[in-house]
């Protein structure tokens, strides 16, 4: 955690209470990049932490203008391709890769959470290896933990998954500009082992947080 995220928690209520959409305080403090998202904490209207709420304007503020000049001195260009990209995608808070949706084509596949899958995304040749860490009827949301030399080890138990759409992307962004709900959009997600831009709609924004659908790995 930043000290900026640091300094954000400690003036926060500390309720715990969910209001903001975030299940835990520490999760919406690493989430406020603006005066907006701050205010989805509806305790922070109250009297009592006035004073709180205006040193968090002020915290938020000199992070807006530092992450503009960042903005403009940064491009987000994809490797492989050299396609520029409107932003780059990071994981949320203390998680190891963005978050994705996958269908797989086999629909017979039984699968847990916890089970580590291989499989190849339709349309990339790379073979991923990730861990299942949500699933509906035939959605799997997984973290992408690497082809084989990123797991650094030879010998693990794994189940094939084949080939496999994907669905959706959750992340933060890290370089670049935000994007507005129902925007299409270009991006980079960081832990692409090609570092190839990928596109889709972008469907929720919560600050930096987004959710984006209707996936397409190749970019015209």
């Amino acid at each position: 955690m930043s000290e900026t995220v640091d300094k954000i928690l400690s003036l926060l209520p500390g309720y715990n209470c969910g209001s903001c959409g975030f299940r835990q305080c520490k999760d919406f403090a690493a989430q406020i990049t603006d005066e907006a998202s701050l205010m989805r904490c509806p305790f922070l209207e109250r009297e009592i932490f006035k004073k709180n709420l205006e040193q968090l304007k002020e915290i938020v503020g000199k992070e807006k203008n530092t992450e503009k000049e960042v903005e403009k001195e940064k491009e987000v260009i994809g490797i492989i391709d050299g396609l520029k990209a409107d932003f780059s995608l990071g994981p949320l808070y203390e998680e190891c890769s963005c978050r994705e949706d996958i269908h797989p084509l086999d629909g017979s596949l039984e699968v847990e959470i916890g089970d580590i899958l291989r499989y190849r995304p339709l349309g990339c040749p790379v073979t991923h290896f990730a861990k299942v860490i949500d699933k509906s009827p035939g959605i799997f949301t997984v973290h992408i933990v690497g082809p084989l030399h990123r797991l650094g080890k030879d010998d693990f138990s794994f189940k094939d998954a084949g080939l496999c759409m994907i669905l959706a992307f959750e992340g933060i962004v890290v370089k670049g500009k935000i994007p507005s709900m129902c925007q299409t959009v270009k991006f980079l997600p960081e832990h692409c082992m090609m570092q190839k831009v990928h596109s889709g709609i972008v469907v929720s924004v919560e600050g930096r947080r987004l959710r984006i659908e209707a996936i397409d790995l190749k970019v015209w």
